[in-house]
């Protein structure tokens, strides 16, 4: 019997309205146990599929007949063969469109900001925790920390009557491959970049610009470097009213600085970034980080990852109140936690040493975000 399949964006709806919805995931169990969808009120059972070749009559006492049944695998044929087999047996099931890598890839957009001189979009990678923003003002559009599905930037920027004329990236991505020089070479946009980070092709660097102004927008480079997990990372200060992070400051945390094999000297330069340059930020600013570590705990009210600097200094006193010894100790500790998946070759494709087809970045990309682990209450 036929099965209907869910596209991405259905599901990242479940997500962000907490509904209920039960997920029979058939890949191995170590790729569950990785990374999986995660939902406030979703349910799960991890049976690999080739435990099913045979039939699903051994499992059909653990789904459920009152709920909404998903089947889940890495790229889609897996599950629809699951999933036929459910349906044979009299359960009403669907199977998630193009597998995980389709999850991977969804970009949610939401508002987050609007006045009389600028609005600001995040887009949400639900499915690695990724976030990248337009700031639309007057016709003109910036594009912050774009991730590499620079179509999607492009239609959004058409839908609001503006032209992509400015892009920035806050450091050199270790988890994802960054859009910023594509975008920039569809748009003719002009792309900023650290030069410190060490990207080998055309952009501007941000140690030149420590402010960009155009129609009613005033962005500040915040003190030129405010380090996260890479020494080049810097913040952009938009109007005195809100942050852009990048992966210094997160809702539940901050940015680690152990991707470079440099913890101590990093972890340092992060201390005198929040004791210093954030330190002087008023607690009514809102606060807009390149990446969240759960969706569940950090999506506000408004639909979208934020909160005032305020909130956040209040969330993490631990490390916003504390001695440098003991940030440092906290930091040090943090740094033996699991790092990003394939990470230094997505790192050498963002600085353009390297060159991958889709196919390969989408391989690399597979898993899930290991930026945003640093939690103070740990």
């Amino acid at each position: 019997m036929a099965v209907i399949g869910w596209s991405a964006k259905k599901v990242t709806e479940k997500v962000l309205n907490k509904e209920a919805l039960f997920i029979l995931d058939v890949r191995n169990q170590s790729d569950f146990n990785d990374w999986k969808i995660e939902g406030e009120n979703f349910e799960y059972l991890n049976i690999p599929y080739f435990e099913l070749l045979d039939g699903v009559e051994e499992i059909l006492d653990q789904l459920p007949s009152d709920k909404e049944i998903l089947v889940v695998c890495a790229k889609e044929g897996s599950s629809v063969m699951v999933a036929e087999m459910i349906s044979d047996a009299g359960l009403t099931v669907s199977y998630l469109e193009g597998g995980m890598k389709s999850w991977s890839e969804h970009l949610h957009k939401s508002k987050v900001y609007k006045d009389d001189e600028v609005t600001v979009y995040q887009f949400i990678r639900v499915g690695k925790g990724c976030l990248s923003y337009m700031v639309v003002s007057d016709g003109e559009a910036l594009i912050v920390d774009p991730s590499r599905f620079v179509e999607k930037y492009e239609e959004e920027a058409n839908v609001s009557g503006a032209k992509i004329m400015h892009i920035v990236d806050s450091h050199l991505h270790a988890d994802h491959i960054s859009g910023g020089k594509l975008l920039a070479e569809k748009t003719g946009a002009d792309y900023y970049l650290m030069k410190s980070e060490g990207a080998v092709f055309n952009f501007h660097a941000l140690e030149q610009h420590d402010k960009i102004s155009f129609k009613k927008v005033h962005l500040e480079v915040l003190a030129v470097k405010t380090p996260g997990h890479t020494p080049g990372s810097v913040s952009f200060f938009v109007n005195n009213k809100l942050l852009f992070s990048g992966d210094t400051i997160f809702v539940s945390g901050l940015g680690r600085p152990d991707l470079g094999n440099k913890v101590s000297e990093w972890a340092r330069d992060l201390y005198n970034t929040v004791y210093s340059k954030v330190s002087e930020i008023a607690d009514d600013v809102i606060v807009l980080p390149g990446h969240y570590a759960s969706l569940d705990e950090e999506l506000n009210a408004g639909g979208y990852v934020g909160a005032t600097l305020g909130d956040i200094r209040k969330r993490n006193e631990k490390m916003f109140n504390t001695t440098e010894a003991d940030f440092l100790e906290q930091v040090e500790k943090s740094a033996s936690s699991v790092k990003p998946p394939n990470f230094e070759e997505i790192v050498f494709i963002n600085r353009g040493v390297q060159s991958a087809d889709n196919e390969h970045m989408q391989e690399l990309e597979i898993g899930p975000n290991r930026c945003a682990v640093h939690h103070t209450d740990k």
